[in-house]
């Protein structure tokens, strides 16, 4: 019975770890849904930009206060949990703060004592994000696209931060007092935990089983909530924490306003301005494959396997919409909503295969039931949106994708669109005026 505790920490851990590899498999299948593209090119320069992007937190500065809230919660989270491979060994071993004997005393108090800054600054991060969220009222946190689960999410995770990082501090507090007494070897500098835990435990005067008790209840606690964390993640916006890495190495890195154009459609018109073109020639075999089997998106199948990833890595933080100015200007359209709805798509067709085994239509698309012909058309395409994104994603290539199904499938195209694109065929240029009419302003009195 003596090794009970090590047979439950295993189970839970591979458990955990089992889930969590069980919902990144299931998100890599959905992401594989879309259509393959070639970005695997530059390669020096993707590299650069992840380290610069996702690990250096470059574009969060756009913002300083969020910017360096963000950069103490998101380095301090991540350092702290370095911890878990300690908690691990000793989990599976019965050991008791494993890497005191492999860095040494000095070395092992400094690292014990930098996790404890770090902690506070997560602690001071996650709360002053709170207060913001919940009580402030900035506006692009409180539109109501995120009423409901998404602004809950955000308060979760944040709680979830702030208890993990209390258990934390607890944790080490109750482990400074049991070794003052003698009753755990010295190991490890404390000096939060000593200015703020220790105090408060000393003044009941625990014995040293209650202490013993609170620093193992802690340490579960802590294991424990780890394990719900790194879960959690697949229901939660804050998948960015591990998919801002492959969306900036995947990032569209040629300059911003160059759209893509179909090779199918640069063939045919190069076809139609070649004089010495048999336009009743057969075309050359194979060249059918050439031609999509339809002209932009209606559903996510239609959409390219980076752009159902960036809907995955969204954090919702608001900072496209929040610059957008078709929104800013009362228009439906919000472009952190485009990838939240591509994202609701993405996870029910993952639900209908779930069940079926392989899709079944459901009847539904992403054109008209989750995004509006009004959304698409409220767009500028100015980039804005694009260029403030901190982990480089792009929903302005979805609007123009779904833009570009509406106009070459449907002919759906506005009224203004379609007299402007009449003229251009006509006339050579958007305005209603013959080519040879077009400089008589210049003798007009």
């Amino acid at each position: 019975m003596q090794y009970i505790d090590n047979i439950i920490f295993l189970i839970l851990l591979v458990a955990g770890f089992g889930l969590f590899a069980k919902s990144l498999q299931k998100i890599y299948r959905n992401i594989r849904l879309g259509h393959k593209i070639n970005r695997n090119d530059r390669k020096g320069e993707r590299w650069e930009t992840m380290a610069r992007v996702a690990m250096g937190q470059s574009k969060m500065t756009a913002r300083p206060v969020a910017g360096v809230l963000h950069f103490f919660v998101y380095v301090g989270f991540v350092i702290i949990n370095i911890e878990l491979i300690e908690i691990v060994v000793d989990g599976i071993f019965g050991t008791h703060r494993f890497l005191s004997s492999i860095f040494g005393h000095t070395f092992y108090n400094f690292f014990t004592a930098t996790l404890e800054v770090l902690a506070l600054l997560v602690v001071i991060g996650v709360v002053i994000f709170f207060i913001r969220r919940n009580f402030y009222g900035v506006k692009r946190l409180t539109m109501k696209e995120l009423f409901g689960w998404p602004k809950n999410d955000a308060n979760w995770i944040l709680i979830i931060e702030f208890a993990l990082m209390m258990a934390f501090f607890k944790m080490n507090a109750s482990d400074f007092i049991l070794q003052s007494r003698g009753i755990f070897p010295e190991h490890g500098s404390f000096p939060i935990s000593e200015m703020t835990f220790v105090p408060f435990l000393e003044i009941f005067n625990f014995d040293n089983g209650f202490l013993i008790f609170t620093e193992k209840a802690a340490w579960w606690f802590h294991f424990v909530g780890i394990l719900f964390f790194m879960n959690y993640l697949y229901y939660s916006k804050h998948l960015h924490i591990i998919l801002a890495f492959p969306s900036t190495w995947y990032a569209n890195l040629d300059k911003k306003g160059k759209f893509n154009n179909l090779e199918s459609v640069t063939k045919e018109i190069k076809l139609m301005m070649d004089p010495n073109a048999d336009p009743y020639a057969a075309p050359a075999e194979g060249a059918e494959a050439d031609v999509p089997s339809k002209f932009g998106a209606e559903d996510i199948f239609d959409l390219n396997q980076v752009q159902l990833l960036n809907a995955y890595s969204c954090t919702e933080c608001g900072r496209c919409t929040s610059v957008c100015p078709a929104n800013i200007t009362g228009k439906k359209l919000s472009p952190r909503l485009i990838l939240m709805k591509t994202r609701d798509r993405l996870e029910e067709v993952g639900r209908n295969i779930d069940q079926n085994g392989k899709f079944v239509d459901d009847g539904k698309k992403l054109l008209n039931d989750y995004i509006t012909k009004e959304e698409l058309w409220a767009c500028t395409t100015c980039n804005a949106c694009t260029d403030a994104c901190p982990v480089l994603l792009d929903p302005l290539s979805i609007i123009f994708e779904m833009r570009r199904f509406l106009v070459m499938e449907q002919s759906a195209a506005p009224q203004e669109l379609n007299l402007m694109m009449t003229n251009v065929e006509n006339n050579a240029a958007p305005w209603q005026y013959n080519q040879a009419d077009r400089l008589n302003w210049a003798s007009e009195n």
